[in-house]
């Protein structure tokens, strides 16, 4: 991890969505420490400010991907970067996604709205390696079909098992209607021998949480990735507080039935 910004350069913007773009970043000079799915960076818009994003894509040890949308001064600054622009970078930071523990289990990795950029690094890997998990299942969730991230890649993700289902749909649209727990009845998984991958939305993963609890997965092998105000990213500043985690150092990946009692708390 290095404390200090390194300078990157954009070489590849795309135009996710009307208000999410993703990032392609090159190093300009030292490369931070390769990045593990799950994982966050924190990404300085110089002049603006910094805020923490996850990494979307791992293709190499090299350059760095991340997917933004514009919710804030920080964020559309960062959409709002052409190729050749400037980025700082810090980290890795925080806990990835444990895909020790997934090992020879069927996989249920579950995504709302842009929760699906942390876990499309998870879905890489585990396509990289298919002979050592069990069945495949990528289950997405968005507002409406224009929201929907990485639409070309769906393919590719559906010869396993993938199924997408948007709160309201456009005119044209002939997919699934409905919140993402929906898509479990069709999902392929023996729950006994399962680990998910949830990130969303709090509401979003509660409910999923519970819906697949309901089947028979148990909570520690649940992982959710939260979020909460991260400034400095190590630890200190107390801002990422929930209960006795600082997500930037014990999260943002954490299983569910060490977050659940923490996440019915309403002061938390």
């Amino acid at each position: 991890m290095t404390p200090a910004p390194l300078s990157y350069r954009v070489v590849d913007h795309r135009d996710e969505t009307h208000d999410t773009v993703t990032l392609v970043l090159e190093p300009a000079g030292d490369a931070l420490t390769p990045f593990a799915p799950g994982q966050f960076a924190m990404l300085y818009a110089f002049g603006v400010g910094e805020i923490p994003v996850s990494v979307s894509r791992l293709a190499d040890g090299h350059h760095l991907t991340h997917t933004v949308r514009a919710v804030g001064a920080v964020s559309r600054a960062l959409c709002g970067l052409r190729t050749g622009g400037w980025v700082g970078v810090r980290g890795p930071f925080g806990t990835p996604w444990d895909t020790a523990a997934a090992h020879g289990n069927d996989l249920l990795v579950i995504a709302g709205g842009i929760g699906l950029a942390p876990l499309r690094p998870l879905v890489d890997y585990v396509l990289a390696e298919p002979h050592a998990f069990g069945r495949l299942n990528v289950l997405a969730g968005s507002r409406t079909p224009a929201d929907l991230l990485y639409q070309d890649e769906f393919p590719a993700w559906g010869k396993p098992f993938a199924a997408v289902t948007v709160d309201r749909p456009s005119d044209g649209w002939t997919g699934r209607v409905g919140v993402v727990t929906t898509l479990l009845s069709e999902a392929r998984f023996t729950p006994s021998d399962t680990v998910a991958f949830v990130c969303g939305p709090e509401v979003m993963m509660r409910a999923t949480a519970r819906a697949l609890i309901h089947q028979g997965v148990r909570p520690d092998r649940i992982q959710v990735s939260l979020e909460r105000n991260m400034h400095c990213a190590t630890g200190h500043c107390g801002h990422c507080q929930l209960g006795p985690l600082l997500l930037c150092r014990d999260g943002p990946v954490v299983g569910y039935d060490q977050a659940e009692p923490l996440l019915t708390v309403r002061e938390l």
